[in-house]
C-alpha cells in the first residue's frame, strides 16, 4: 500500500501541455528520493478544470495543484511529498480574495458541481480496470444478469427518469421496451460516440476518463434488449480514447466481463470498434447506422426508426457516451436517488463542455435545473477581462444563443427549448460585448453547410442560401428584405428537412434574429457593426491629434491607402481601403480610430 497517489490529469488538454512529461519526471524524482514504495504516480481522466491544467492532485491529503510544468516536479516531491509543505505557488488562487485554495472542494468552480457521468474521471487510472472495479465498477452489471429479468431492469431505468444526452433527450427507458419488444435473430447496442458539435468534448473526456463505464452500461442494455453485439461508433480524431477504449474492452474480456457466458450466467456480450471520419451529421442515429454499414452517411425516414430496423436491418438500440455512462450509477443507487436529482421532466445531471470568453474554460457538471447565471458566474468565474456578458450559445450548431434575459433559465430540455435553444449534446459557449451576432449566426451555419449530407433540398439548397444573405449582410449589402427571406428560409426548412439535425440547423439564425435585431438592423440600415468584427463595416481613420508621422501605417498599408508626410499627421483613403485592419495592429500611438 502507498502512502501517497498523485494523481495526474491524462486527458487531451493537459496531455498537449506535457502532462505526460510531468509523470516521467515524478517518477524520476520519486526514485531519487527513494520514495518510489511511499508514493505512486497515476495518470487519470479529465479533472474537468481545463483553463487550470495541467492538474496534479496529491491524495489523501486532496491537494489541488494548477498549471504545472515538468519542471515543478522536483520540488512537488522535495517538499510536497518528502518533507510535508504545500508549494503555495502552485495552489489555486481565488480571484475574489487573492487567497490560495488548496482543496478542490472549496474552489468556485467544483462547489455547484455534483460528478455522476463523470464520477471516475480524475480519480482513476482509466487503463487499469482494478481501478474501476474498486470503485464499484462492474457490480451494477452483475446485479442486473444475475438478480433482475430484463423487464425488471428497464423498469428501474425508466423510473429513474434518465433521458437521452445526445441532443433530442428521449426518455432512455422507454427507448430500451421499445427495442426490446422486437424480436429478431440478432440485436445490436451501438455507443453514439461521434461527438460533432464546435467545442464540444463531453463524450471524449468520459471515454478518455472512465471507457470501462460506457461497456459496463452497453453490457446491460444488451441483456435488457437482448442483444449480445455491442458498437462503439467513435471519431477517428479521438486516437487516446481509441486506445484507452481498446485497454479496456481488452482487460474486461480477460476478466470475463464480456464475451461468452459472462460472470457464470448463460448471457454472452462482446463489442467492437467502429471509426468514423468526423462527419457532423453522422452523429445522427440513421445516418450514424448509414456509416457503420459502409454507406454514405446519409440520415433516412423514419419510421422505421433504429428500435426495429437499424444495424444491418436489424433492432438496434443507440444511445450516446454520456446516456451510458449514468446507466450503472441508477443500479447501484436506485432509480429513486437518480430521480430525486434534478426538474420534474429532467432528472440527474447534465455535462457541459464550458467554453468561449469565460475564466473557466473546462468540463462541468451540474445538477439539471441550475440557471445559466450560476454556471457562468460562479462555476465559470464571469467573463475573461472584465468584459460585459452578452450571449451563451447552448446545443452547438442545433441551439440558439440565449441573451442577459435568460440568464435565471434553468438549464432542463423543455426550458432551454422554451427559450429559443436546446440542451444539445453539451456544448456551452460564451460571449461577450465583443462578439457580433451575425457573425456567429453565419460561423454556425458555414459549419452547417459545410457539413450537410445534402440529402434533402431544404437542407442542402436552403441553408446555403441562408449563408448568402448573411455574407451579404456581413458584407454592408444586406437589406430589409433580407431579414424576411432569412426567416421566412429558416422556418421552411425547420418545417421540411429529413432530420433533426436539419430541423434544428435554423436556430442560432432564429435566435439571434429574436434576441439581436438590433445589431441585424445596424448591419442592414446603418452599414455598421458594432462589436467591429466585420471587416467590410470598419471604418478606419486617423486621429490628426494623436498621430505623430512616424509612417508605420503607411509602410504597412498592402494597398497604399495611407498618405501623409514624416512627422505630420497621415490619412486614410477610404476608397482604396480594404478594411483589413493592419494599421489599427501596427499604431503604437492608438492613433487609428475603428467605427
Amino acid at each position: 500500500m502507498y502512502k501517497m497517489q498523485l494523481l495526474v490529469c491524462g486527458g487531451t488538454g493537459c496531455r498537449a501541455s506535457a502532462s505526460a512529461k510531468i509523470v516521467e519526471k515524478l517518477n524520476e524524482s520519486l526514485a531519487s528520493h527513494g520514495l518510489t514504495s511511499d508514493a505512486q504516480v497515476v495518470t487519470t481522466g479529465c479533472f474537468g478544470f481545463c483553463e487550470k491544467g495541467p492538474i496534479v492532485k496529491v491524495i489523501p491529503d486532496n491537494t489541488f495543484y494548477t498549471q504545472v510544468k515538468p519542471e515543478d516536479a522536483e520540488e512537488i516531491v522535495a517538499e510536497h511529498i518528502l518533507k510535508g509543505r504545500k508549494v503555495k505557488r502552485l495552489l489555486y488562487e481565488n480571484p475574489q480574495t487573492e487567497e490560495h485554495v488548496a482543496d478542490s472542494k472549496h474552489m468556485g468552480f467544483y462547489q455547484k458541481q455534483m460528478r455522476i457521468a463523470l464520477r471516475n474521471c480524475g480519480f482513476i487510472d482509466p487503463e487499469n480496470i482494478d481501478e474501476y472495479i474498486a470503485r464499484d465498477g462492474y457490480s451494477a452489471l452483475a446485479q442486473v444478469i444475475s438478480e433482475l429479468t430484463p423487464q425488471q431492469a428497464i423498469e428501474m431505468v425508466k423510473q429513474s427518469g434518465l433521458r437521452g444526452r445526445g441532443g433530442a433527450g428521449f426518455p432512455t427507458g422507454l427507448k430500451w421496451e421499445i427495442t426490446s419488444k422486437f424480436t429478431a435473430d440478432q440485436k445490436y447496442v451501438v455507443c453514439n460516440a461521434d461527438e460533432g458539435d464546435p467545442g464540444a468534448f463531453m463524450d471524449r473526456s468520459i471515454l478518455e476518463g472512465d471507457p470501462n463505464s460506457v461497456i459496463e452500461a452497453m453490457a446491460i442494455c444488451g441483456y435488457c434488449i437482448g442483444a449480445n453485439k455491442g458498437l462503439i461508433y467513435i471519431r477517428a480524431e479521438y486516437p487516446l480514447a481509441i486506445s484507452r477504449l481498446r485497454i479496456a474492452i481488452r482487460q474486461a474480456r480477460e476478466y470475463g466481463l464480456l464475451g461468452d457466458n459472462i460472470l457464470g450466467t448463460d448471457f454472452s456480450f462482446d463489442m467492437e470498434l467502429r471509426y468514423g471520419a468526423g462527419a457532423f451529421v453522422c452523429g445522427e442515429e440513421t445516418a450514424l447506422i448509414a456509416s457503420m454499414e459502409g454507406k454514405r452517411g446519409e440520415p433516412r425516414v423514419k419510421p422505421p426508426f433504429p428500435a426495429e430496423d437499424g444495424y444491418m436491418h436489424k433492432p438496434t438500440n443507440v444511445n450516446n457516451v454520456e446516456t451510458f455512462a449514468n446507466i450503472p450509477v441508477i443500479f447501484l443507487k436506485g432509480p429513486e436517488w437518480f430521480a430525486s436529482i434534478g426538474t420534474a421532466k429532467s432528472k440527474g445531471t447534465k455535462v457541459f463542455a464550458l467554453a468561449g470568453k469565460i475564466n473557466n474554460v473546462g468540463l462541468i457538471e451540474v445538477p439539471m435545473g441550475i440557471t445559466l447565471r450560476e454556471i457562468i458566474y460562479e462555476i465559470g468565474g464571469g467573463i475573461k477581462n472584465g468584459k460585459k456578458f452578452k450571449a451563451v450559445q447552448t446545443g452547438g450548431p442545433s441551439g440558439g444563443c440565449l441573451t442577459e434575459k435568460h440568464l435565471d433559465t434553468p438549464i432542463d430540455f423543455d426550458s432551454l427549448i422554451a427559450a429559443g435553444s436546446m440542451m444539445g449534446s453539451g456544448g456551452m459557449i460564451v460571449m461577450d460585448e465583443d462578439d457580433c451576432m451575425v457573425s456567429i449566426a453565419k460561423f454556425y451555419l458555414e459549419f452547417i453547410v459545410e457539413e450537410s449530407c445534402g440529402k434533402c433540398t431544404p437542407c442542402r439548397v436552403g441553408n446555403k442560401r441562408m449563408l448568402e444573405i448573411l455574407e451579404k449582410i456581413c458584407q454592408g449589402k444586406g437589406n430589409m428584405e433580407d431579414l424576411d427571406h432569412l426567416r421566412n428560409f429558416a422556418n421552411v426548412i425547420k418545417d421540411t428537412a429529413l432530420c433533426g439535425l436539419g430541423q434544428t440547423s435554423p436556430n442560432p439564425v432564429l435566435s439571434t434574429l429574436d434576441n439581436f435585431y438590433d445589431e441585424y438592423l445596424a448591419h442592414v440600415k446603418d452599414k455598421k457593426c458594432f462589436a467591429r468584427k466585420c471587416k467590410a463595416l470598419a471604418r478606419y481613420t486617423i486621429i490628426p491629434e494623436v498621430c505623430t508621422g512616424c509612417t508605420v501605417c503607411a509602410k504597412n498599408c498592402p494597398v497604399e491607402a495611407i498618405t501623409g508626410e514624416r512627422r505630420q499627421p497621415h490619412f486614410i483613403n477610404q476608397d482604396i481601403c480594404i478594411h483589413c485592419g493592419v494599421c489599427y495592429t501596427k499604431c503604437k500611438f492608438n492613433a487609428i480610430l475603428v467605427q
